[in-house]
């Protein structure tokens, strides 16, 4: 896993060489190890690695083997030995064992068609020295971060953004309809970020820049089919045994140790259990569980720890701990957060680079890619509610898929009502499956200050999102529906990023994602409903696969979705001095974007009663993450920005 930066000005810049450098310092923990910069009079991108693969060579920027095309490559491409011999077999000699070598020869070879040849997880880019020309590319569902922008006719971009914020002539400024759509879906739609001017390159996507100018396409979508295929169930969990397993395997290729994190469900033991039979032997394995039993799972992962017996190593986490670690969370993550549950996974990654390991495989992307979400049954049950929406049993039904929400297990009807109900007979919204969650989420947009009230003037991110959704999208079932939303927002934007990439590379380790193998995906996308979400019961397919191999108690355990502290976190008395800062009036006023008034109410009703409600929560979050991000980002004006040595830097001088 490594970092990429780049400057493309084709008037020119003496300063272009000093200025990628300053980028790749404000990231250099992304790739500790090696790093480097190729420059020519209109290009200068630069690399930090993180090596895995090739220790000795593999060093970047490098060529293809004409010396025309260069490449800085974040990711892994796991498929690369297989890629190899097609490029052998054509002719191309390769010099090094590395991945990179591999992408920049395909790319010579077949342009952007190359990008349907790579399994892996990946954000590059070439520079065609001869043509002059740019090409970015991003994964599939976004594993790995790239950002970009332009300013005087030049292109800039980064695995984050802070890199671009090191060039004074980018401006910072928070963009108030997007801040709209954070504290709506959890995150900003692609290409949209928090900040104004900045775009992130959607997954799935490629970028041109060129003299004639820029132009973004797709090479890869989410799809699902509009009728179910009559699959049986043994034919399906064959298929997806080999896949999975496939998908694991290549996750295991690296030339440094590969270990897991293992929670205590269904998709980290599954994965844990594929390792074990692919490599026996001691696996590496850690977790994170929390003082607070209320989010605690320390019971099933000891469990599966035994059942596997894996060298384990576990942490547990306390509010105190949460709160020291929240701003460095927001440093890393760059957005504000509506949710503190990537501090732990920070905490998390720290313990395992503490560890010496480099490598981490998980089990992110299952709930996804087979309907795992609570989201899910609770859009079935609404369904099933609306076509009779005066029962008082069937909204019931909704204790059975929360029982780690107390206020809810002696619920009456009307409470149920009350607080599953809204715009309950919507079936025919092409959004029905998430309208509840993204409107609890809107009551952060009740606390904005006016001044961003009148700066939106009336937009409404469900609006935007509804003129984005595929052509075919209503040919699909609802589930699929359901999965498409929870996958292309949730999951890209806010799971793999937040808590996914940005935690993991702050302590510089990579994380790696079998269910999120494009085959897996793409399997999964055509099996039948009653394959995924049978009933009520979730990861069917999973479930019968794993029967057997992982402990029972683990497959029949109530779902439980991960979760961290928030109210206990920033109130209190052990609460950190940041926290006041970030809730004061200077700093609401100063930021501009909640209503200082708004603020202090609810400050003050949590402290009264003690206790928040989900609601509250994520208001507390937003506010505090949000002028964390104006502190760090914008009012600081580069004096927080850490300016590291890079090693082992290797500059290659390209005259024309």
């Amino acid at each position: 896993m490594c970092g990429v930066a780049g400057i493309i000005d084709y008037s020119g810049r003496d300063d272009s060489i000093g200025a990628v450098e300053a980028m790749l310092r404000s990231f250099s923990y992304r790739g500790p190890d090696e790093s480097g910069i190729y420059h020519s009079p209109v290009a200068a991108i630069g690399h930090v690695r993180l090596s895995f693969t090739d220790l000795v060579s593999g060093q970047q920027p490098l060529s293809d083997m004409t010396g025309r095309y260069w490449i800085v490559f974040n990711g892994e491409i796991f498929n690369h030995i297989e890629l190899r011999k097609e490029l052998e077999e054509k002719g191309i000699k390769l010099t090094s064992r590395s991945d990179t070598e591999v992408l920049v020869n395909l790319f010579a070879l077949y342009g952007e068609n190359c990008l349907g040849l790579l399994n892996g997880q990946f954000a590059f880019a070439i520079w065609d020295k001869l043509e002059e020309k740019l090409f970015i590319a991003r994964d599939r569902v976004g594993k790995r971060p790239l950002f970009y922008t332009m300013a005087n006719g030049a292109l800039y971009f980064a695995s984050e953004i802070k890199g671009i914020f090191r060039n004074p002539e980018i401006t910072r400024t928070l963009n108030p309809e997007n801040l709209a759509q954070i504290y709506t879906f959890w995150t900003a739609l692609t290409p949209a970020t928090a900040f104004k001017g900045i775009s992130e390159l959607s997954p799935g996507h490629y970028l041109t820049f060129s003299k004639e100018g820029l132009t973004v396409r797709k090479f890869w979508e989410l799809n699902f089919c509009k009728s179910e295929s009559a699959i049986s169930l043994s034919d399906a969990l064959e298929r997806f045994h080999e896949l999975f397993k496939s998908a694991v395997q290549l996750c295991l290729r690296a030339d440094v140790e590969v270990a897991a994190y293992l929670s205590g469900g269904i998709d980290s033991s599954a994965t844990v259990a594929y390792i074990k039979d692919l490599k026996p032997g001691v696996l590496k394995t850690f977790s994170i569980g929390f003082e607070d039993k209320d989010f605690d799972e320390s019971k099933y992962q000891e469990e599966a720890i035994r059942y596997f017996n894996t060298s384990h190593r576990a942490i547990s986490c306390t509010s105190k701990e949460i709160a020291e670690a929240f701003p460095k969370v927001i440093w890393h993550a760059e957005t504000p957060l509506t949710r503190t549950a990537p501090t732990p996974m920070l905490i998390l990654s720290k313990l395992v680079r503490d560890n010496n390991i480099k490598v981490v495989i998980s089990g992110e992307g299952s709930d996804e890619v087979l309907a795992g979400y609570d989201i899910f049954r609770e859009a079935i049950i609404r369904r099933f509610w609306a076509s009779q929406p005066s029962s008082s049993l069937r909204p019931m039904l909704l204790k059975k898929i929360y029982p780690d929400i107390p206020h809810l297990h002696n619920a009456s009807p009307n409470i149920l009502k009350m607080f599953f109900g809204y715009r309950l007979e919507e079936t025919a919204n092409p959004l029905y499956s998430h309208l509840l969650r993204w409107n609890n989420s809107n009551h952060i947009k009740k606390h904005f200050s006016d001044h961003i009230r009148e700066s939106i003037n009336g937009y409404d991110p469900l609006t935007d999102l509804a003129g984005r959704l595929p052509e075919s999208f209503m040919d699909w079932s609802p589930l699929a529906r359901a999965q498409w939303l929870e996958t292309t927002i949730f999951m890209s934007g806010y799971l793999l990023s937040s808590q996914g990439d940005r935690m993991a590379m702050a302590n510089s380790v990579e994380g790696r994602y079998p269910f999120l193998d494009y085959r897996v995906i793409e399997y999964c996308s055509t099996l039948p409903d009653k394959l995924k979400l049978n009933g009520l019961n979730e990861k069917y397919l999973l479930k019968k696969l794993m029967s057997g191999r992982i402990p029972e108690s683990i497959i029949k355990r109530p779902k439980q979705p991960y979760r961290a502290p928030i109210s206990s976190v920033f109130t209190g008395s052990e609460r950190p001095d940041y926290v006041g800062e970030m809730l004061s009036e200077e700093m609401t006023r100063l930021a501009g974007i909640f209503n200082k008034d708004s603020v202090a109410a609810l400050l003050a009703k949590i402290e009264k009663s003690g206790t928040a409600s989900e609601m509250d929560n994520m208001v507390l979050a937003a506010v505090i993450s949000t002028h964390l991000v104006h502190h760090q980002f914008i009012e600081n004006n580069n004096s927080e920005f850490r300016s590291e040595p890079l090693s082992n830097l290797k500059i290659i001088e390209e005259n024309k």
